[in-house]
């Protein structure tokens, strides 16, 4: 019985997780203007030498936006990948 408990309270976890990161992505998708502005920025990080998955452009994203480092990955990830096609 405990395993369940312990094993539900997991769950629970990694759902409000999976949520929040899920409404970080439809902020963006409803406001693409956004993501043109996030990928001008991974530009200028491209131009620096530095790619948009670095550390350093995680971390920024996750200042700037109040994320988390995992959630700024995600939202980096996903806008790289659905907007800036000339972004690495």
């Amino acid at each position: 019985m405990r395993n369940v408990l312990i094993g539900l309270a997991l769950f629970g976890l990694q759902t409000s997780a999976v949520s929040a990161s899920s409404e970080l992505l439809k902020d963006v998708k409803r406001n693409p203007q956004q993501a043109k502005g996030m990928c001008s920025d991974f530009k200028t990080f491209n131009e620096n030498g530095e790619s948009a998955y670095s550390k350093q452009s995680i971390d920024s994203i996750a200042k700037s936006r109040n994320l988390n480092h995992d959630d700024a990955e995600i939202l980096v990830t996903y806008v790289v990948g659905m907007h800036c096609p000339n972004v690495r």
